[in-house]
């Protein structure tokens, strides 16, 4: 086993950690917007490091460049589609969670 195919494992691996806590983000963020930004995070970077990690074990200069190409279009694609769903969300009039609790005190102390 080379060192740079033990490099793209190790990146393969902490891709796929982090991938799984990006999840565990989504299940346990209280809000909309908590758990859109977990998921937008982890998941370019999770996606950056598996997608380099598969990179530094491809054997042919075809796959490294497909799989580069396919990097620089998730990296780009993945933020740009995070902020769409938060601009829908926020002309949906749909609240962060302190916000709706700010209103619910103001409300209830007058």
């Amino acid at each position: 086993m080379s060192p740079l195919e033990l490099i793209g494992g190790i990146a393969v691996l902490v891709g796929g950690l982090l991938a799984v806590v990006g999840g565990i983000g989504l299940i346990r963020f209280p809000d909309f917007y908590t758990r859109l930004h977990a998921a937008s995070v982890t998941d370019t970077l999770a996606t950056a490091l598996v997608v380099l990690g598969l990179a530094l074990m491809a054997s042919g200069v075809l796959v490294v460049v497909k799989l580069v190409l396919t990097l620089v279009f998730l990296i780009a694609t993945g933020p740009v589609a995070a902020h769409a769903l938060a601009k829908a969300a926020l002309h949906g009039r749909l609240q962060p969670q302190l916000a709706r609790e700010a209103e619910e005190d103001r409300s209830s102390s007058t």
